[in-house]
């Protein structure tokens, strides 16, 4: 029988206590651990007994969900990403002196 703190893979969950939000990402049934990874793409592995007594609860996954899969950094075409803003969009070009 499943309840809502069960881990699965793919949920967000968020600890009570400090607010700080994670992914599990890994089942291992055989070793009976829990492989999490925190917003900020550090990997934690926790006893599935330890699982249950954490202060827990199923949550939305963040507005920039990327972070922990460690994609923000570049776009499709290999350079960063910037946050550009609608006025930006107005900005004439630089001038070159070609």
């Amino acid at each position: 029988m499943s309840t809502e703190n069960d881990p699965i893979i793919g949920n967000w969950y968020q600890h009570q206590d400090k607010g700080q939000r994670f992914q599990v990402v890994a089942l291992d049934e055989k070793n009976a651990t829990v492989e999490l990874q925190h917003f900020d793409g550090d990997l934690e592995e926790v006893e599935l007994e330890l699982w249950y007594t954490l202060d827990i609860d199923i949550c939305d996954e963040p507005e920039n969900w990327s972070g922990p899969i460690d994609i923000g950094e570049l776009d499709d075409y290999g350079t960063g990403i910037t946050d550009t803003t609608a006025e930006q969009w107005d900005e004439p070009l630089e001038e070159t002196d070609d």
